[in-house]
């Protein structure tokens, strides 16, 4: 759907589809672009460094083409022999292929989803650990993720010299998260070490003595109520 202007009207909620794989839309950019044999895409996304942004599982791409033939998205467009080579396949994107395309990338772009990192899982549960022990562990992180910042800035330079940026985009994209978790690290275990968090003696006072807080128990006797009508106001149930 168009506005007048132009642009995709996307809506709210992205689509259930009926390929989810990331590398299935992967795929089909490729063959968007020509004709290509699962090998080629193969050799395509190493020399544009993609496996540093979309999960790559080389030995599963013959699958992927055939779900996505199986579809209607992808079809045969001929056939390639080079020398004494085996025949090779060479598949194209359809029609509704490319409108499925340009949907679900659209989509990606515009609609934020839910993801649930293992990161933000982990924060959300650390008050079981001592405080203590959180800010060595996010020490540790921190050291590794400057290791990958790193290498992902060498990763960036030297696919800058080769490529476009806008084909290096995620990459730039992957640096600036990993740049910006680090700082929040720096900032949080400076609040850890520093004592200076709310609710930092309660927490203390529980692997201290094994006991919940009282403040604590109040807590989980409240209702939180996350309705955006209700403006995050906090009940205590009926």
């Amino acid at each position: 759907m168009t506005s007048q202007s132009g642009a995709r009207v996307v809506g709210a909620v992205a689509k259930r589809r009926k390929l989810g794989n990331p590398l299935a839309l992967t795929v089909m950019v490729l063959l968007a672009e020509r004709s290509m044999h699962p090998y080629e895409i193969a050799q395509t996304l190493r020399r544009r460094g993609k496996e540093h942004s979309v999960k790559i599982n080389f030995g599963s791409l013959y699958t992927v083409v055939q779900n996505l033939e199986k579809h209607g998205y992808v079809e045969v467009a001929g056939v390639q022999r080079q020398g004494n080579r085996p025949e090779r396949t060479l598949y194209g994107i359809t029609g509704a292929g490319r409108a499925e395309m340009v949907d679900w990338l659209s989509d990606l772009l515009a609609v934020p989803a839910a993801e649930y990192p293992v990161f933000e899982t982990a924060l959300a549960l650390l008050p079981v650990l001592p405080p203590q022990e959180v800010a060595e562990l996010l020490e540790t992180r921190a050291a590794a993720l400057a290791i990958q910042s790193a290498a992902l800035r060498g990763v960036l330079g030297q696919l800058g010299e080769k490529l476009p940026r806008v084909f290096v985009i995620e990459t730039e994209y992957q640096l600036h998260m990993i740049d910006a978790q680090l700082e929040w690290i720096k900032s949080f275990r400076e609040e850890l070490t520093g004592e200076t968090i709310s609710g930092i003696e309660e927490w203390k006072s529980f692997h201290e003595t094994g006991a919940i807080p009282p403040d604590w128990q109040e807590l989980d006797e409240k209702e939180i109520v996350l309705d955006p009508e209700r403006k995050g106001r906090t009940q205590d149930p009926e």
